[in-house]
């Protein structure tokens, strides 16, 4: 199976790696020609033109930041036009549901294939091969691209195109929220005389224990803001996820008010740091270092 891949970023990178190792002939193209040239090492072809290494694809991979992006890429760089009829296009960007059925159905009309496929785990599941991925599409081509997803992780198909934008939303809301409260507990343990390593260790295995406290809790209390999933992405995925709730009618009051922090965090600096870094912006509300 000869697989493309556009976009060679903190999660194009690992993943491309990791399809190389499993057997497939991948070919990369990444807007900054450098992060691609990195893949060949793991033995894919490296492009300068997106159009160019999408020629030959039986599927190609999509990881970009936006819809638009994404949308820039397939429509106005030429890609769709060099796809094959009959051709699968895999998006695992981030995007608004709606984007993603705008692009399956132009897709579609010149007989190419289409599945939203959003992942979750961030750069550790990349690279280990243990991503969510979550799949809106039709049964026969979720089934086709099987072979695949399982060289990067667990896929589950959720229901028709845009479904699983739609499931990632989800997981960003409950991702946002939830570095937000542990965030913001762990200020309040601090302030209040007790260290935040030793309140983390006492509340795992609890019901408040979770990835995100392990995991974001632990960047937190090491000050380690290295940006694996960044405040500007976590912010975007909360603007899509509230305009997709004004599109259906349904109000999100919670994610109105993490969307409000993370867009402060982003207004003062913080667009670069790892999410987990919205910490620094509840730090700084409340005169802390």
């Amino acid at each position: 199976m000869n697989i493309a891949i556009l976009g060679i970023g903190l999660m194009g990178f690992p993943m491309g790696r990791r399809l190389c190792a499993a057997g497939f002939n991948v070919h990369a193209w990444n807007r900054t020609l450098d992060k691609a040239q990195r893949l060949a090492e793991s033995g894919a072809v490296v492009h300068d033109l997106a159009d160019r290494a999408v020629r030959d694809a039986d599927v190609v991979i999509t990881m970009l930041d936006n819809g638009s992006v994404v949308g820039n890429v397939l429509f106005e760089q030429g890609v769709a036009q060099a796809m094959k009829p009959g051709s699968l296009l895999i998006d695992m960007s981030s995007i608004k549901p709606i984007e993603a059925r705008d692009h399956a159905a132009r897709l579609s009309e010149r007989h190419i294939a289409y599945l939203d496929a959003p992942v979750s785990g961030g750069t550790i599941g990349a690279e280990e091969g243990t991503l969510a991925i979550m799949v809106g599409g039709k049964t026969s081509r979720f089934e086709s691209a099987q072979p695949l997803f399982n060289a990067l992780g667990r896929a589950t198909l959720v229901g028709p195109i845009g479904a699983g934008q739609l499931a990632k939303l989800a997981n960003q809301m409950i991702v946002g929220a939830t570095i937000g409260i542990v965030a913001e507990a762990l200020l309040l343990c601090e302030r209040g005389g007790a260290n935040m390593h030793k309140v983390k260790e006492a509340i795992s295995g609890g019901f408040a224990d979770s990835r995100i406290l392990q995991v974001h809790g632990k960047r937190m209390i090491e000050r380690d803001f290295t940006p694996r999933g960044r405040m500007s992405v976590q912010l975007k995925d909360l603007r899509n996820a509230l305009s997709t709730a004004s599109e259906i009618g349904f109000d999100a009051p919670i994610t109105t008010l993490f969307e409000a922090l993370y867009a402060q965090g982003v207004e003062h600096g913080l667009e670069n740091l790892d999410h987990s870094g919205l910490f620094v912006e509840l730090a700084s509300r409340n005169g802390m270092s």
